[in-house]
């Protein structure tokens, strides 16, 4: 008997430095290829909404599936949006918990890791702040910088810096800095629903409380309850550092913040990290199975369909 081709999924020009086709698994049926002359050889191509190029340009080969990629906000890149803009596309592989292939911050690693021990709460400041991306549509900076007028707030990244790391070893050391303070600023850059980032996962996997400001549908993604400050219950900066003040000062009412960690996680998201325990690239190929499972049998109705109408009005051979 001989073997079944693997389904072959071309990731079509992604230019913003990771290699995707090493560091993401598809699993054994598939082979992830990103040479993008075999475009016309790929089973599926995969175009990262940011870099994509003008599709007007590319042949689509019959039966083959294209994939909208993007992990980006719809805020920062609205063709996410635009029906025109998506029509070409079968699938759908994006941050939002509705898409065809949902691809979002969290998974299997993020649950194992929520539940660590915190620890003591060293640092001078009651908040810390990374963030060093110019893209800026929720109004993070200019929040944190009149928060900072009322409040201590010690900012590592490039955004508003004020403190700068003794050593810098990547997301370790940014978690273990950030395990030092009671709170973390957890902003992101744009605010739609769905669009949950490590900002939220890490503080909380540290052991520090993020204070949040983006999805509207956050509770949606929060492990337990009572787990972090929601930024949009307070009438603005000065409001909200007199709370975060206040709770760090106050040892029963910080660590009821904390309390969660203690019990069993959410069964809300447990189930969606169920949902996304497989690698996004992995659970596409196995979309695409399906889809070519169906499509010869779609074709054969179709056949049918046409012949029998053929026959009824004397068109048959």
């Amino acid at each position: 008997m001989s073997a079944i081709p693997k389904t072959k999924i071309l990731v079509y020009d992604f230019s913003w430095g990771r290699d995707i086709c090493s560091s993401w698994q598809c699993g054994p049926q598939c082979e992830m290829i990103s040479d993008q002359t075999r475009v016309l050889n790929a089973d599926v191509v995969v175009f990262h909404i940011p870099t994509a190029p003008d599709l007007r340009k590319l042949n689509k080969r019959r039966g083959q599936i294209w994939v909208a990629f993007s992990m980006e906000s719809e805020i920062n890149y609205p063709r996410l949006r635009d029906p025109r803009s998506m029509r070409p596309f079968d699938l759908t592989m994006t941050y939002r918990m509705d898409s065809d292939i949902p691809a979002p911050y969290f998974g299997p690693g993020t649950r194992d890791h929520l539940c660590h021990t915190p620890k003591p709460k060293t640092a001078n400041a009651p908040a810390n702040y990374f963030a060093s991306n110019s893209h800026d549509r929720s109004g993070r900076m200019n929040y944190v910088r009149e928060l900072m007028n009322h409040m201590p707030v010690d900012s590592y990244g490039r955004s508003l810096q004020n403190k700068k790391l003794a050593e810098d070893k990547g997301r370790d050391t940014k978690l273990a800095t950030m395990g030092t303070y009671k709170f973390t600023l957890a902003f992101e850059n744009s605010i739609t629903p769905d669009y949950v980032t490590e900002k939220f996962f890490d503080p909380m996997i540290a052991g520090s409380v993020p204070v949040y400001l983006g999805a509207p549908n956050i509770d949606d993604f929060a492990p337990g309850d009572h787990c972090f400050v929601d930024v949009t219950r307070f009438k603005g900066p000065r409001e909200l550092a007199d709370y975060l003040l206040y709770v760090s000062e106050d040892e029963a009412e910080y660590d009821a913040y904390l309390s969660w960690k203690t019990k069993p996680l959410r069964q809300s998201f447990l189930e969606k990290v169920d949902l996304v325990a497989k690698e996004p690239f992995e659970r596409l190929c196995e979309k695409a199975h399906q889809m070519q499972a169906i499509l010869p049998r779609r074709e054969s109705i179709v056949s049918a369909v046409i012949k029998s109408v053929q026959r009824r009005l004397g068109l048959s051979e």
